[in-house]
Formats: structure tokens, sequence, C-alpha cells
């Protein structure tokens, strides 16, 4: 009843009154991020959400749009400011995403929007995670978030629907979360800048040849339209 019913209404009500609370942190972030980033202090990007329907998720922007001279951005740590770690290490940078919940793209609690390159990857048992509305925070996140596998990190949002979505559950979730933000533990995998990408994972272990790794790609840019 909860998931199907209540859980909406929960989401609509908490981001709004976060939003109206937040909202002195939010207009310092857009105005520190215009100028730390020297220009538009938003990230957006084409993420999978419920079934699967492309929507645009909004973040506070980390990294630079610097490019090198054919043209091309640079590498993800030459672009990262210090700035941008602050906001990853705090998970300030998710902030915006209280809009997408207000919107009804996500939810507080579910699995967290991955890309849309990852989820051309996914087996078909795997992608039934985009049952449900993705989440600002989830059971994968608060279980190891970026220092956990793939195949780990999908598991736990799986188990999180085969479970049974619940209101005490997601409570449970939220304050876990809460703790791991203020301990700032598992932003970032160990010896990396950005989380690899899921196709990038299975390549390098050799579960997925070139070839198959080249199709899913121009797939990916299919659904982006790209």
């Amino acid at each position: 009843m909860y998931a199907k019913c209540f859980k909406r209404i929960v989401d609509f009500t908490a981001s709004l009154v976060g939003m109206i609370v937040l909202s002195p942190v939010f207009l310092v972030l857009m105005v520190l991020g215009a100028v730390k980033m020297k220009g538009n202090p938003f990230f957006t990007q084409l993420r999978p959400g419920k079934d699967e329907r492309i929507f645009r998720l909004i973040k506070f922007r980390t990294m630079t749009c610097e490019k090198d001279k054919d043209g091309n951005l640079l590498p993800d740590e030459k672009r990262l400011t210090k700035y941008g770690k602050l906001l990853r290490s705090t998970s300030l940078d998710e902030l915006p995403e209280l809009l997408n919940i207000l919107k009804g793209d996500m939810s507080l609690v579910g699995p967290r929007p991955q890309l849309v390159r990852d989820m051309v990857f996914m087996t078909p048992e795997q992608r039934t995670r985009h049952s449900i509305r993705p989440g600002l925070t989830g059971l994968a996140q608060v279980s190891g978030r970026n220092n956990i596998t793939w195949e780990q990190k999908i598991e736990y949002d799986l188990t999180y629907i085969r479970s049974g979505i619940t209101l005490w559950g997601d409570i449970k979730i939220l304050f876990m979360t809460v703790g791991k933000v203020f301990r700032r533990e598992d932003t970032v995998r160990e010896g990396t800048v950005s989380d690899m990408d899921f196709g990038d994972y299975l390549l390098e272990k050799g579960e997925v040849t070139e070839e198959v790794y080249q199709q899913r790609q121009k797939e990916a840019k299919e659904l982006l339209g790209v």
C-alpha cells in the first residue's frame, strides 16, 4: 500500500519542505557555483527513470568544461576542482535532485539513476531495477556506494525492490544516508576520481567483447538521440 499509494505523497511533501528549508544553502551554492565554475552552476544529464523513461537529472556542477586543443573534454581528474571535491564529499552536489523528486522523475529512496550507457549493459533481470522511480539515495548507497562492485550495487537495488518497499525501510535508509554523509564515506571508489562505467567495467573483466561493447554504446547513443 505504501509503495503504490503513499510513497509519492511522502516524496513530494518531503522534497518541497526540503527545498524551502534548504533554499538559503541552495542560493549560496548557485552563486558560488557560478563563480567557481565560471558560468552555469548546474550540471544536467539524461538518465533512465521508472520504466526506463529518460529524464534530465540535475545536480550542481563539480567539474569545469575545460577542453584540449582538439576540442575534447580534459580527463575528469583535471576538470574536478577543489570546490567540486568538497561538493561531492558532502553530497551537496545532489541537492538540486530535490527538483527531480518534486517533478516525479525520482523518489527520495530507490535505485540510483545510472547512465543510459550503463543500462544497456545490464541483463533483463538487472534492468528490473528500473521498475520503480530512481532514488536520491538507496540501499546500495548505504551499503558501500562507490566502494562495492557493480554486481553488488545492482543486487542491492534488486533486493530493495524484492524485499518489499516500506515506510520504515525508507526511513532507515534515509537515516543511514545522513550518517554516511556526515562521515563522508564511500563518495568515490578508492583510487579513482569517478566511478567506472558499467560497460568499461565488463570490458576490463573480459565479460563482453569489444564488438559487443561498441554495439551497446551505439544502442545507448540511439536511445539518447545522438
